[in-house]
């Protein structure tokens, strides 16, 4: 990194909107962890409870660095007990009357089994919010299927629709399922929190698919297809309903991308390159037009833009006020003066880089804001501090390592 990022420190004593809501965190992978995180970097006490073998987000590494566990499980305690021993259930439902949320990610029917349905943790704490997070949902013909993402990606008709039609359909490079049902897991446990809050309300259970939430964002594809009774086709970045829109490549062999999704942006991207006999052209003049003829367009645009760099056609189209901009990889993210300003990545001390960056808390509340208190925790590191609230002492702690009921990192 050429740019230097801002140093930040963690901020232990840091206060948040949250404070005093604990979450017994029993999730895997992605979705809880994100889940969980948006409700730490607001002050909620998250603790992981974790196997022995740790969460398996710990095993995402690069060049032998959990990369990911330490960004997604900032804001995190530790707890790793052995749940296949009855002793270690016992164990946590004594911490269930202090939490105001349990998130798990087990196949449907594994909680039960474990003793630990909804219905007891229900009488144990009345308030409680418990989320299940699966791949299909606790009910239906699949909810004892594999849950993981890719499926989902391509169950759901994201990977149908994305890429190009004379190439197979592309999977997302990244874990969109997961992150889109922890974003809308994280709103569903605050508005159940709010219920159980309110004067006579009651906990609840929260059906959290990953399925659903990734259907519900791809928008009115069965619409569609019911009153034009056709697949929607592959149409790499263009798109079906408005032109010009796609991205372009440039005299450096860089990428811009261009969305003039409105009649005023269209015609004021014509005239910027010159075009402006395009305007009245009957052939462009309206937006349903224009997308018949996206091809054309995307030619007569492609060639201005290959005609310079890909800073210059930045700086060209900003002067124009053209929604177009640059297609970034991470060399130019981390050196970006807006990303740098705003600490959309700041550098965080860290015992095995040296400086971590690390993501900026999101969304950005101006009178409350979140924080990032603490670092993503080493397995067990907070077994001694919680168990000792349940009344283990010492002694008995010392047995719970030795019988394999607790472990330490």
């Amino acid at each position: 990194m050429a740019a230097a990022l801002k140093k930040r420190n963690y901020r232990p004593r840091a206060k948040g909107t949250l404070e005093g809501v604990r979450v017994l965190d029993l999730s895997r992978l992605f979705a809880g962890n994100l889940l969980t995180q948006v409700l730490g970097d607001f002050g909620a006490e998250v603790i992981k409870v974790e196997p022995p073998a740790g969460d398996t987000l710990r095993a995402w590494q690069t060049a032998g660095i959990s990369t990911h566990w330490k960004i997604f499980a900032r804001n995190k305690k530790s707890l790793c007990l052995e749940l296949r021993k009855p002793e270690a259930r016992a164990l946590l439902m004594k911490l269930v009357p202090s939490a105001s949320m349990f998130i798990e990610s087990f196949r449907p029917g594994t909680l039960e089994a474990m003793g630990l349905s909804p219905e007891k943790l229900l009488k144990k704490n009345a308030k409680l919010v418990i989320v299940r997070i699966s791949g299909w949902g606790q009910d239906g013909p699949y909810r004892r299927r594999p849950g993981f993402g890719t499926l989902v990606e391509g169950m759901s008709g994201f990977a149908a629709i994305n890429g190009f039609a004379d190439r197979e359909p592309v999977l997302p490079p990244m874990y969109l399922a997961d992150a889109v049902a922890g974003l809308y897991g994280a709103a569903a446990a605050m508005i159940a929190l709010r219920e159980a809050a309110k004067q006579g309300g009651r906990g609840q259970v929260i059906d959290l698919p990953l399925l659903d939430p990734l259907f519900g964002v791809i928008g009115p594809q069965a619409a569609i297809y019911r009153l034009t009774g056709e697949v929607k086709p592959r149409t790499g970045s263009r798109s079906t309903n408005t032109a010009p829109r796609n991205v372009y490549r440039c005299k450096d062999g860089r990428y811009v991308g261009l969305s003039a999704s409105t009649q005023k942006m269209a015609e004021r991207t014509f005239r910027a390159i010159g075009r402006a006999d395009l305007v009245d052209d009957p052939r462009y003049r309206t937006n349903a037009a224009r997308v018949t003829r996206a091809g054309e367009l995307d030619a007569i645009i492609g060639a201005f833009v290959a005609r310079r760099t890909q800073a210059a056609n930045v700086r060209f189209f900003d002067k124009a006020e053209v929604t177009i901009g640059p297609i970034y990889d991470v060399t130019q993210i981390v050196e970006d003066p807006h990303i740098l300003e705003r600490e959309l990545l700041a550098d965080y001390p860290d015992a095995e880089m040296g400086q971590f960056p690390m993501h900026h808390v999101v969304p950005r509340l101006l009178s409350t804001p979140g924080s990032i208190r603490t670092p993503a925790p080493r397995l067990g590191e907070h077994n001694r501090e919680l168990l000792r609230q349940v009344g283990v002492g010492s002694t008995d702690y010392k047995k719970l390592l030795y019988s394999g009921i607790a472990k330490e990192g």
